[in-house]
């Protein structure tokens, strides 16, 4: 068997694979990046010119990785909204500012966010209207009710849709005594 030595192979310039180096350098960084965290392409390329490469380089580079769904705004989207509603009780509005911080297209967000029926989001608020009241048992009926307005006005509900949930809750409690 005979041992080639790589330098003296003729390899022809087409086949020849270039790299440039800047290319390679904002590369690396990326995926660095995207190995801590999933990311939006907007939030991506933001972090690596942050980090000083290029746009003429960062741009060709986030759409390769589009291209081959290492960057992919819809379904990141679509869990950041699932993970926040169901597990955080945020609302819609809130979910959608927060996509929006984040980079996110209208698009995407507009998605996402249509996940979320609005069944749903009644059921949620007033679940949590149910156990923060269930939680606040001191002061007067007046705190509670602030302080409830308050914690759903946090995650982003509106007042009228807050105080009906708490308007029910309470009716459901004074029921149960």
């Amino acid at each position: 068997m005979q041992v080639l030595n790589m330098d003296e192979i003729e390899i022809p310039p087409e086949s020849r694979i270039v790299v440039d180096p800047a290319t390679e350098a904002a590369r690396g960084a990326a995926l660095r990046i995207l190995n801590s965290t999933p990311r939006s392409r907007a939030s991506l390329q933001d972090r690596l010119l942050e980090r000083g490469h290029d746009l003429d380089v960062v741009a060709p580079l986030l759409d390769r990785f589009v291209e081959v769904g290492l960057l992919n705004d819809r379904e990141l989207a679509s869990a950041i909204v699932r993970a926040r509603f169901t597990e955080r009780g945020k609302s819609r509005m809130a979910i959608g500012q927060e996509l929006a911080r984040k980079g996110f297209d209208q698009d995407a967000i507009e998605g996402a966010l249509a996940q979320i029926e609005p069944d749903d989001e009644l059921d949620t608020v007033r679940a949590l209207a149910r156990k923060r009241l269930a939680k606040d048992v001191r002061g007067t009926r007046e705190d509670r009710i602030r302080r409830a307005l308050g914690h759903l006005g946090r995650k982003g509900y509106g007042q009228g849709l807050a105080m009906r949930a708490i308007t029910e809750a309470l009716a459901d409690q004074v029921g149960l005594i």
